[in-house]
């Protein structure tokens, strides 16, 4: 009897496992695992070379019509007329406006200007409200301004400001990408948004992306977001923190408040540090020194020392993505952080902070309202 029940079990393993390897490929879900894997997905891109990503439709500005048309008139049609876009002071474009079933795979964009004026919102599926709303520097993390190396799974920022982002966004209806510029002068943007056309799972959840910033904390407690409301999963945390005080900074826990959490969360931390999965105040022991780093998941990937000039504060970028350990919650979601540093005694330091957050996640729609985007002042790098 035992053997027979085994050989049952055995066989429905089996079925499962050819179910599985029978069904097709939506071209979603990419890893080296499936690269060899044929798909009817269909690969589009948009850029200033192809606006609305369409088969046979790129490079096809005139002399004119493009942006470079006098770099490239002894060449003609066809040969880098409209590698970017201008934006003028005040207005906001549309970078790509996409009709049907599918989902992002790849951003890239090299944006001139001051990074924190320019404003990346992404809308899915027709809503009003968009469900990121970034400073774009921000957004690939490099909120202080200044180019520094990233190299992530999710975020890669390359010379000389080279932003990618390889979050999967899927949207089943309809995605909408523009950037304003809040800035006082005209800026231009080269980009690339390389997405798939195909059919979404129904446990597809959508990708939302949210800025806050304290200058300075009050009661020194930072909250990255609050207010998620539904069913979703929190993938990643980027701070760029400036220090306004002597000593080591980094001692606050960071917390997750999620489904009915009141005084207590369910998620506690150790350390500023410990979270963004470093230790010992991110120290080189060796030299005495705040030593950078930049891998997969997390990194303390920029440092700017004051320079005896205008530089005067400490500034940090540091970024941890929850790709394998994602936070889960079920209808509600709640992060904040300690303020946290060292004074005499061997005491705690409640600080005054400037800190910025981008927060990620993925959730069912309809999202909440988001808080209102800080002032231009406000946002500003001081």
């Amino acid at each position: 009897m035992k053997k027979i029940i085994l050989l049952l079990c055995l066989l429905v393993f089996g079925l499962q496992l050819t179910a599985q390897q029978n069904q097709k490929f939506n071209g979603l879900e990419m890893n080296l695992g499936n690269l060899h894997r044929l798909s009817e997905a269909k690969t589009r891109s948009i850029s200033p070379e192809n606006p609305t990503g369409e088969p046979g439709k790129g490079g096809m500005a005139t002399l004119e019509e493009g942006v470079h048309g006098h770099q490239a008139r002894e060449l003609g049609l066809g040969w880098k007329v409209n590698p970017f876009v201008w934006i003028e002071a005040g207005d906001t474009h549309t970078l790509a406006e996409i009709e049907g079933s599918g989902a992002i795979q790849h951003i890239w964009m090299t944006p001139t200007g001051n990074w924190r004026y320019t404003i990346l919102r992404i809308y899915w599926d027709d809503e009003k409200e968009p469900s990121v709303e970034v400073p774009v520097g921000d957004f690939f993390g490099m909120g202080w301004g200044e180019y520094a190396h990233l190299n992530s799974l999710p975020v890669q920022v390359n010379p000389g400001s080279s932003f990618n982002s390889y979050f999967v966004m899927p949207f089943r209806r309809k995605c909408k990408i523009t950037m304003e510029n809040i800035g006082a002068e005209r800026m231009n943007v080269f980009y690339q948004i390389d997405y798939t056309l195909t059919d979404i799972p129904d446990d597809a959840a959508y990708f939302h992306a949210q800025f806050r910033r304290a200058n300075p904390t009050q009661n020194s407690l930072f909250t990255l977001v609050d207010g998620i409301k539904g069913k979703g999963h929190y993938v990643g945390t980027y701070l760029a923190w400036q220090v306004n005080n002597r000593g080591w900074w980094g001692e606050g826990e960071i917390k997750f408040f999620m489904d009915g959490d009141k005084e207590f969360p369910t998620i506690a931390g150790t350390g500023t540090e410990d979270y963004f999965l470093g230790s010992y105040n991110f120290e080189n022991k060796k030299t005495k020194e705040y030593e950078a780093y930049t891998t997969a998941y997390a990194g303390l990937h920029q440092i700017i020392r004051p320079d005896g000039l205008y530089e005067s504060q400490q500034r940090f970028g540091m970024y941890r993505w929850h790709i394998m350990d994602p936070i889960r919650f079920q209808k509600e979601l709640k992060v904040t952080i300690q303020d946290l540093g060292w004074r005499s005694d061997h005491r705690y330091l409640p600080q005054k902070s400037d800190i910025a957050a981008v927060t990620y996640w993925y959730q069912t729609e309809p999202h909440a309202p988001f808080p209102a985007l800080p002032h231009k002042n406000e946002l500003e790098v001081n």
